[in-house]
């Protein structure tokens, strides 16, 4: 019987931890340091498991999680330590693993925005542009977990290669990573961005439209492919608010195809920085129960 579910997501800087009820209570919350040293990554998840006690563990990090759901298969570039690490051999007990993002939009499917939907995108917008599927009330994770990598989209088939190859992707349209190259040197993040923007810079101005635009025309082509009942938008640069979903909403009356007159609504996320451990924590109730 499960009593409680501890999740833990791992990522470059900190490591969020969050035990669980099985209706969705948020009991504890913990934050750590992270390393990118497998030794130092299992001595920390596994003081916390001693610590909580809980019935199942489930680890959420990036990269594409094996299909067996027991480790990270792939993981280049950053937080390497976690590829390939086994973490049910490492601490000698059941843990599910998941990609970060997946555990995500497994938490704001569950007791987050989108509570209740049977089919829904969750779209994370920061340094980079990751994502989640929901098609009848289940993840979709794919045949090696590529599924829901909704920023690797083609916007620009004549445009750079991004970080996994993708032509004139979504990710580089509008991820915090190279707006310095994106605004010719002028800002640093998102916020800088906005901030000219709300001065009346024109140069800013021009650049944040062209980011929204490409945003919207990604978001249309999605709409059309999963058909959700609502997009949840989340990640750092979805704390913009009204400068984010106002002219994001606007682009979308252009653009959405709307064969019955309704717009998919567009919501912020609900969980904040603990979605992915919530989301670790309920993916490892469910595949305990599925066993």
């Amino acid at each position: 019987m499960i009593n409680a579910s501890l999740g833990i997501d791992i990522g470059g800087t900190r490591i969020k931890a969050a035990l669980v009820s099985t209706t969705g209570e948020v009991l504890q919350r913990r934050l750590e340091p992270s390393a990118d040293d497998p030794q130092r990554l299992v001595a920390i998840v596994r003081e916390l498991a001693t610590e909580f006690a809980p019935s199942v563990l489930g680890v959420s990090a990036p990269g594409l999680a094996a299909p067996d759901n027991r480790t990270i298969a792939w993981m280049r570039g950053r937080m390497e330590a976690v590829e390939g690490l086994d973490w049910r051999h490492a601490l000698e007990r059941d843990v599910w693993v998941l990609n970060d993002a997946h555990a995500a939009t497994v938490s704001e499917a569950w007791i987050g925005a989108a509570a209740g939907a049977q089919h829904a995108l969750l779209l994370t917008l920061g340094t980079g542009v990751g994502g989640g599927v929901i098609v009848h009330g289940q993840l979709l994770q794919g045949a090696i977990g590529r599924a829901g990598h909704l920023g690797h989209i083609t916007l620009n088939e004549s445009g750079p290669a991004d970080i996994v190859g993708t032509p004139g992707s979504l990710e580089d349209a509008i991820g915090n990573h190279n707006i310095h190259q994106r605004t010719g040197g002028r800002f640093r993040s998102t916020a800088d961005l906005l901030d000219a923007v709300s001065r009346g810079d024109e140069v800013a101005t021009a650049a944040w439209r062209l980011s929204i635009e490409s945003l919207a025309v990604g978001l249309a082509s999605l709409l059309n492919v999963f058909d959700p009942e609502l997009v949840v938008i989340g990640g750092g640069i979805a704390e913009c608010g009204a400068a984010l979903f106002d002219p994001l909403r606007a682009e979308l009356d252009r653009l959405e195809w709307r064969p019955t007159g309704r717009a998919t609504p567009l919501v912020p996320a609900a969980l904040g920085e603990f979605a992915g451990a919530i989301g670790a924590a309920r993916f490892a109730m469910l595949k305990t129960q599925q066993e």
